[in-house]
């Protein structure tokens, strides 16, 4: 099925949470948006886990209260005292119906990792389509304590060399999805420019 941002109707800043149903139903990061465990509810009856792009806070906000709502298991790569399992680079997790690659992305965060599948890049906030920097291709901010341009750029280096050419479907921590068939170019061309838009160093934000 086709994953659900359970984020979309939030008032507030929240990443994307992305609710995907299936044989292991899983949500996506958890968001900051109150009452995202009852919308959650209105699409399933239980919520095997919830797999953790990184703890930002506007990626884990509402985590106690979907945790607490369904029992799920978490899993995430940085330590956190409710985690039931940890990940790392190279581990496969199913996400839905759709085994997952665990690929480690920090630069953004150092606990950032990105689910890549066969079809879909759940890419957090490493690299998205459309957040208010540019249009068809960006990368998360790298301006902040504990942040790293040039991590990150490894982080889209690496991203591309493990990305199967089959993945077509980009789910990003903000903005828009980007699908090849709603396009006119691959989920890796959209990362390629992330990444030279990123190596010219240049702020993501005008004002920073």
């Amino acid at each position: 099925m086709e994953p659900i941002t359970v984020t979309a109707a939030a008032k507030g800043f929240t990443c994307n949470a992305y609710l995907v149903p299936g044989s292991t139903t899983t949500l996506v990061d958890a968001g900051t948006m109150s009452g995202v465990e009852d919308v959650i509810a209105d699409h399933v009856d239980d919520l095997d886990r919830v797999v953790l792009t990184h703890q930002h806070a506007d990626h884990v906000g509402e985590l106690d209260a979907v945790l607490d709502a369904f029992g799920a298991d978490l899993y995430a790569y940085g330590d956190h005292p409710r985690r039931d399992v940890a990940i790392a680079d190279g581990d496969e997790v199913t996400v839905g119906d759709e085994r997952c690659e665990v690929v480690y992305t920090p630069g953004h965060a150092v606990d950032h990792v990105a689910f890549v599948g066969t079809d879909r890049l759940y890419s957090g906030d490493v690299v998205v389509y459309n957040d208010g920097a540019f249009e068809d291709g960006s990368f998360g901010r790298t301006d902040m304590t504990g942040q790293s341009r040039e991590r990150l750029i490894e982080s889209l280096q690496d991203l591309l060399d493990r990305l199967p050419d089959s993945v077509s479907e980009l789910y990003a921590g903000h903005g828009d999805v980007y699908r090849e068939a709603e396009g006119d170019e691959s989920v890796h061309a959209v990362i390629e420019r992330a990444l030279d838009r990123a190596e010219r160093r240049e702020p993501k934000y005008p004002d920073e």
